[in-house]
């Protein structure tokens, strides 16, 4: 474990070196070296600030994994985030870094079944991942309790406080016990966070670190817009168009990876799955063929694609739009190298305009929107490829062995009948265009969505209907377009099409309270 050294320099135990290994670390990042030791050597609460994608989840998780006990039958350690993405992406990366040690980790988030997590929650859980909302309905229904814990973090409390979840952040935080160690991460330090810094947590250490500057790779960056169900199709039309495709997928969890890559394979491409479930032999004996050749289709966690460092890539592809903008670079990164130029493309759904609009802001760069190549551009560019194919044989002359069974063939037939019949068994389903799935173009007045934030809450009588009619009143904006209004005491949160945003905005500017425009974009 030589490359480990300065992990184990921090006080880790073999076993966390271990999973360390495993999972492809090297050496601590910025915020793991300053974090870790403070939580393994020390009683005092702790508020990092630090952007996402510098390896915040580590930072947090390992000390907690070497502390809490397997022998407790209560939960152990809540972990709250903004979004299911994030709690289903913290709870995979929790473990895959507990190695031989018998806790368990659970996601709790809305969308899953809550039957699913009562069933869980009943068995015992030591660490609980979970989105405000929901965490909530469990404290409600006495499914969860808070009272006995040892840990409590909010992962990217900015986000939330920006999501409109300060409130309920609060009320999950009475429904817990006062002795427990409280750890706050978040990009930024607005004054929310910080007055529930002073209020819940103890004497705090505050941690912080440089910002990266985010480069971008020599890379060609695309978006298609599509929905979640044609993603797939959307993917193997890319891959079919390609002249050769050489590429990383990267998926969002681990199911979703070997989902993935099973119907690709199944479709007859040259897939393979990469995750934090295979061992590290079967992880290398991947990459190896990956490195190779042998593999040109290579679907992945981020946490997996760690370490992955190919330089003839010809494409990357966010199969599932990255968290953060420090994602997004890193994955991009993995192609546009050593001169060549590659290609990085972005499927976007509907309702995630808004992160993309936040990545290329702080990216600064430009990743243009296209639209999906059709079926019949897709058979065009596989008879072309075909062709040039013929035309390599030909000119290096390397099919003399062929030449008698081209006479025969040909003695009795019309030649040019002959070389269809030749085609058609040869490239019939490869060229039958019933094989691709119309994919229709997104026009829903959706296909850009922004949040908006307007400084009217329940104290002021608002009602999530009384909002949608107050919106359509002064703005003139039909009900159907405004969409996950969410009122809470003091203001609200709603969503719009993008192109309504500054006619919304302008409509409010005559209605100011105090200094303070009525209504604005939600900080990203």
């Amino acid at each position: 474990m030589k490359n480990l050294e300065k992990f184990a320099l921090l006080g880790l135990s073999q076993e966390m070196l271990k999973a360390l290994e495993k999972k492809g670390f090297n050496e601590p990042t910025p915020i793991q070296e300053k974090t870790i030791p403070l939580l393994l050597n020390s009683q005092q609460d702790v508020v990092a600030q630090a952007q996402t994608g510098t390896g915040k989840t580590a930072a947090f998780g390992i000390p907690i994994l070497e502390n809490l006990s397997e022998k407790n039958k209560n939960v152990q350690a809540l972990i709250l985030t903004p979004t299911r993405e994030l709690a289903v992406q913290v709870s995979e990366e929790i473990n895959s870094l507990k190695g031989n040690k018998k806790l368990k980790v659970l996601p709790v988030y809305g969308g899953q079944s809550i039957e699913q997590q009562l069933k869980k929650l009943q068995k015992g859980i030591d660490i609980v991942v979970g989105t405000p909302g929901r965490i909530l309905d469990h404290l409600r229904r006495g499914s969860l309790v808070l009272n006995q814990i040892s840990y409590l973090i909010l992962d990217e409390a900015d986000e939330m406080l920006n999501m409109g979840f300060i409130e309920d952040i609060e009320e999950i935080l009475r429904n817990t016990n006062s002795n427990k160690r409280m750890l706050l991460f978040s990009a930024t330090m607005p004054k929310d966070i910080i007055r529930i810094a002073k209020k819940y947590m103890g004497k705090y250490k505050l941690v912080t670190v440089e910002n990266e500057n985010l480069t971008v790779p020599l890379t060609d960056q695309i978006y298609f817009e599509v929905t979640e169900s044609n993603k797939l199709d959307a993917l193997c039309r890319i891959i079919d168009i390609a002249a050769d495709f050489y590429g990383l997928v990267f998926c969002r969890t681990k199911l979703d990876v070997d989902e993935v890559s099973k119907k690709l394979m199944d479709r007859g491409y040259n897939a393979d799955a990469l995750h934090g479930d295979l061992s590290q032999v079967q992880r290398e004996k991947i990459l190896l063929k990956f490195r190779n050749g042998r593999i040109k289709i290579l679907v992945a966690t981020d946490v997996a694609a760690r370490g992955i460092d190919i330089n003839n890539l010809t494409h990357v592809i966010n199969y599932a739009l990255p968290q953060d903008p420090e994602s997004y670079v890193h994955r991009i990164g993995r192609t546009g190298r050593a001169g060549k130029e590659g290609t990085a493309i972005t499927f976007v759904t509907p309702a995630e305009n808004r992160r993309l609009h936040f990545i290329r802001k702080i990216t600064k760069t430009d990743i243009r929107k296209e639209k999906l190549p059709g079926v019949r551009d897709v058979i065009n560019s596989k008879k072309l490829r075909i062709s040039q194919e013929l035309d390599k044989i030909l000119t290096e002359q390397s099919y003399s062995e062929y030449l008698e069974m081209a006479r025969n063939l040909l003695n009795n037939s019309d030649p040019e009948k002959m070389l269809a019949a030749l085609l058609k068994f040869s490239f019939q389903d490869e060229l039958h265009e019933g094989a691709y799935k119309e994919i229709p173009e997104i026009s829903s007045d959706f296909g850009g969505e922004t949040r908006l934030f307007i400084a009217l809450g329940r104290m002021d009588g608002l009602t999530p209907k009384k909002l949608v009619g107050l919106i359509k009143k002064e703005a003139n904006v039909r009900d159907r377009k405004i969409r996950n209004a969410r009122v809470l005491d003091k203001y609200s949160y709603f969503n719009v099409p993008t192109k309504e945003v500054n006619h919304i905005i302008k409509m409010f500017k005559k209605r100011k309270r105090g200094n303070r425009l009525l209504v604005e974009v939600a900080r990203s």
